[in-house]
């Protein structure tokens, strides 16, 4: 666990991340990453949640019509 400050960047507040928790997340200037309420406080996290439910939704559908789609290769 890390204590971080805020700090004034334009208008707006920031927080600064250290190089070993942008290496561990796999992330670099330029990249998005999204900031999520979670029970236990907030998550930030480079992959966007949405994107992996529609993910989710779309594996489970396959799943079901498996079958359907192997005769539709056919």
């Amino acid at each position: 666990m890390s204590a971080l400050k805020l700090t004034q960047i334009g208008n707006s507040l920031g927080v600064i991340l250290p190089k070993e928790v942008l290496a561990r997340m796999k992330i670099e200037k330029g990249d998005t990453v999204f900031l999520t309420e979670a029970a236990n406080g907030i998550t930030l996290t480079p992959y966007d949640p949405e994107l992996e439910e529609q993910l989710k939704l779309g594996r489970e559908f396959m799943r079901e019509y498996r079958d359907t789609f192997h005769q539709l290769a056919k």
